[in-house]
């Protein structure tokens, strides 16, 4: 039951905040809450209710919510001072970490979220190849820029490749510097690259787009489609990053880009981001261009911040360890696999999309490969789904749910309990 110094915070939470939250994350009126603190794979609401957390703060809280590790690392640095805009030493030990880590990271910029590390990417390729345009995936997710915002989630697609706008206030002109292309068909892509390529800056693609998995050959296929042109690809890793391998998705599947973006795992849980690439290109990052024509301009004053810095470092110090991800994908597939027994029992048109650490159900039985395939899915389906989960103690995404190294057996026991309920309380 909601208490009633909560229900004063949504109150207030509605009068001042947009829409009363923060984004896009938004809970049904009776089952909004405000978190108190969270620890491990809980969160705990201000009304001290308990929920097994699959949000994780939207990804980055891979160990858990307030790990020993991560919590003694940032408190030490406090005592040292928590920015400084200039060369540091977690930084640099960080940017280290990142250039060992990652196949394609030669050297690395940081910036203080996901979007800016995409849109500055993408600054980066357009530098190198002295062109305007980009290339994207239809369905693909790159950050809140305007590049970026463009067939993310249309309702009524138009004909590949031309763009729609996912929000307002974004400026017209941008409509002509993106192309879209099918995700997990290469032929298409093949035939738009035939035609565009000597207009293109950069093709950028998150390898696992949203929950939906490469097509065998599909990265495969664009590396060698984007090399024969001579065009930077761009992987976005800000999700799959130290997620699915500790080399990324790249090294997971097997490819590697021209230039990445990470975020969210790389700062453990801290504003932090990053650029990696070959350094051909990160030299145009390189202050010794300016005035060249060659240089871009990326400065921000939190980039490197050493408190962020700490918390990556003691993270990624934790993903080090011996048998690390093959703990962290035993739970999502013992997860994942019971949800999808539970589907197929249920005998709704439904499946579990995605990978160990990171899928969620969609509620169509059509072949899901592409973001026209997840039109099929009943939205309205999932949203009650959701709802339900949240009402038995379980919080995931609108679209994700995400696995950590905290979450316990038991923790699965019980939300395959909650999953089991939920969808007995789903109408026919």
């Amino acid at each position: 039951m909601r208490s009633a110094a909560e229900s004063a915070l949504l109150e207030t939470a509605a009068r001042c905040l947009p829409g009363g939250v923060l984004g896009t994350v938004r809970f049904s009126d009776g089952l909004a809450f405000v978190v108190k603190r969270a620890q491990g794979s809980k969160l705990y609401d201000v009304s001290g209710r308990e929920y097994i957390d699959y949000l994780l703060g939207s990804g980055p809280m891979i160990l858990g919510h307030s790990h020993p590790a991560v919590v003694r690392a940032v408190a030490e640095q406090l005592g040292r001072g928590t920015t400084y805009f200039l060369l540091n030493e977690p930084i640099i030990a960080l940017a280290e970490e990142l250039c060992r880590a990652v196949p394609c990271s030669e050297q690395v910029r940081f910036t203080s979220t996901g979007s800016e590390a995409t849109f500055f990417a993408l600054r980066v390729a357009r530098a190198y190849r002295q062109r305007d345009r980009i290339m994207k995936f239809e369905g693909g997710f790159h950050g809140s820029h305007d590049y970026a915002l463009m067939s993310v989630a249309p309702k009524s697609p138009k004909a590949f490749p031309a763009p729609l706008p996912d929000s307002a206030g974004i400026p017209h002109v941008v409509e002509g510097e993106v192309l879209i292309a099918p995700y997990n068909d290469l032929a298409t892509t093949e035939a738009l690259l035939a035609i565009h390529a000597d207009e293109l800056a950069g093709v950028i693609v998150e390898p696992f787009q949203r929950l939906i998995p490469p097509r065998a050959g599909f990265l495969q296929g664009l590396r060698s489609l984007t090399e024969r042109y001579r065009i930077p690809l761009i992987f976005d890793e800000v999700v799959t990053g130290f997620r699915f391998a500790y080399g990324g998705a790249q090294e997971y599947y097997g490819v590697v880009p021209d230039l990445a973006a990470f975020g969210k795992i790389v700062g453990g849980g801290f504003p932090l981001a990053a650029v990696c690439g070959r350094r051909a290109l990160m030299e145009c990052l390189d202050p010794s261009r300016v005035g060249t024509g060659e240089f871009v301009s990326q400065v921000g004053t939190l980039n490197g911040n050493p408190v962020a810095a700490v918390a990556g470092l003691a993270t990624l110090a934790e993903l080090r360890q011996p048998g690390t991800y093959e703990t962290l994908r035993r739970t999502g597939a013992v997860l994942k696999d019971g949800l999808a027994d539970l589907l197929r029992r249920s005998g709704r048109p439904a499946q579990v999309v995605g990978e160990a650490t990171v899928f969620d159900v969609v509620f169509t039985d059509r072949p899901i490969g592409d973001y026209r395939s997840m039109l099929t899915a009943d939205a309205e389906l999932l949203k009650a789904f959701n709802e339900e989960c949240l009402k038995r103690g379980v919080v995931k995404g609108e679209h994700k749910l995400y696995v950590s190294l905290a979450h316990t057996d038991r923790d699965v026991e019980r939300t395959l309990d909650a999953f089991r309920g939920a969808l007995s309380s789903l109408p026919a």
